[in-house]
């Protein structure tokens, strides 16, 4: 099969290798369902194929004529060829975070009805991006105690019977076997043995052999593994995947639905067979990772960590049908703040629209109700941004501390995300 061409995330038209150019091509988009941005454009100039990707990172097909005809691979990247994001301590950090477990939607996009690419276990982020979400809500889970429910369990038991009696096995197993005194039965039993906790065991183990190919991330989070083996121990991994259609939402265990789900997303990528996850080279179903919403979530933690209190800052605060990135609500501070995942502002001013789209969130009624503030003034505006020779930590100063040009209660922060060593 032909391995994948590889660019790098916001490439501006550059020039690719092309094992054969293809016959009759105009040019390609490919953008996901929702999302403002697209993920790779592909024009034909001059007899050379050009590419333009933007805030995604991922592999793909490039579409000719309705069919696939090459595959490629999107690496992170910022502002030179050999500084390379490290996205999966990005989202490690980031979903520390257990408020961030209600915005993982949209985050990563999976097409497993598309033909599968080849790729290499390094190029393989699709795996551990998707174990590191699982495991940080599955910890979550035990913190908080796994979910008892009552499961059919089959027994042969010993001069009693119990619920239901088994006619056929009771003769199969024990009166043509003269074992007279022994019947089977089913019954309920109220315990952790459930079906969904069984899916969650299956992924986990799962989850620990593909780690095995990532020795570097498995070290950073070989304690969580640690601190979640003990809770499945009485757990068994004999399950039928389909089950979990007839699985429904607990409020009072609101984590289980986002894990279930990541789980059969684990299960599925490695399709169902446990031996895929050691091989060096793999088979992989087109994907794409959103790196702006990626940096969104590793932003809010980094604000979490200055405004601790609940409610000191909000995410994806809607006013309007509109969603604001962050509001921040602290007795010192009280702004609008956005995360624009954009390198370039670190040499040039914020674009207009994007100042536009702030400044108009901070005029709205709702936000200057939330925040107590005197229809008469000015609401502070921020954007934060990646900027790779900053700290990545700031403090409750730095968010006032430069302001964009000759605009009032406007500022603009940057902050460096953790890099490939």
């Amino acid at each position: 099969m032909t391995k994948p061409i590889i660019l790098s995330e916001q490439w501006e038209w550059k020039t690719a290798d092309v094992p054969k150019l293809p016959v009759d091509f105009d040019s390609y988009s490919k953008q996901i369902d929702g999302k403002d941005s697209f993920c790779v454009k592909v024009k034909l100039s001059d007899k050379e194929l050009l590419f333009s990707t933007s805030y995604f990172i991922g592999a793909d097909w490039i579409y000719i004529n309705n069919s696939p005809d090459f595959p490629i691979y999107v690496k992170s990247k910022l502002n030179d060829e050999n500084q390379e994001i490290d996205c999966l301590n990005m989202l490690f950090e980031a979903m520390s975070e257990s408020e961030n477990f209600n915005y993982l939607d949209g985050l990563c996009e999976i097409d497993f009805d598309a033909p599968q690419i080849n790729i290499t276990q390094q190029q393989d982020i699709l795996s551990p991006f998707l174990i590191i979400q699982f495991l940080q809500i599955l910890k979550r889970i035990v913190q908080k105690g796994l979910k008892k429910t009552y499961y059919p369990v089959e027994q042969n038991l010993n001069a009693k019977v119990k619920g239901k009696i088994l006619v056929n096995k009771t003769i199969k197993k024990n009166i043509l076997q003269n074992q007279f005194t022994k019947t089977f039965c089913k019954y309920d039993e109220f315990g952790y043995n459930g079906d969904e906790n069984k899916i969650l065991k299956k992924a986990f183990l799962f989850s620990q052999s593909a780690l095995q190919q990532h020795i570097a991330k498995q070290q950073s989070i070989e304690g969580i593994i640690g601190y979640i083996r003990p809770a499945f121990e009485n757990v068994t991994d004999d399950i039928q995947i389909d089950k979990i259609k007839v699985f429904k939402p607990n409020p009072m265990y609101k984590e289980y639905g986002q894990a279930l789900k990541l789980a059969l997303l684990i299960l599925k990528r490695y399709s169902f067979n446990i031996t895929e996850t050691i091989k060096t080279e793999i088979p992989t179903p087109p994907f794409w990772i959103d790196m702006s919403k990626l940096f969104e979530l590793y932003v809010f933690k980094k604000l979490r960590e200055i405004f601790p209190k609940r409610n000191e800052v909000m995410f994806q605060f809607e006013a309007k049908g509109r969603f604001l990135d962050f509001l921040i609500n602290n007795s010192d501070v009280k702004m609008v703040v956005d995360a624009k995942y954009k390198p370039r502002y670190k040499d040039s001013s914020i674009n207009i629209d994007d100042m536009r789209q702030i400044c108009g969130y901070a005029r709205m009624e709702k936000v200057y109700n939330e925040l107590h503030k005197p229809i008469n003034e000015l609401i502070d505006c921020l954007v934060i941004y990646s900027h790779q020779s900053c700290s990545n930590t700031f403090s409750k100063a730095d968010l006032t501390k430069t302001s964009e040009n000759s605009y009032v209660n406007f500022y603009k922060l940057g902050i460096k995300l953790p890099e490939i060593q």
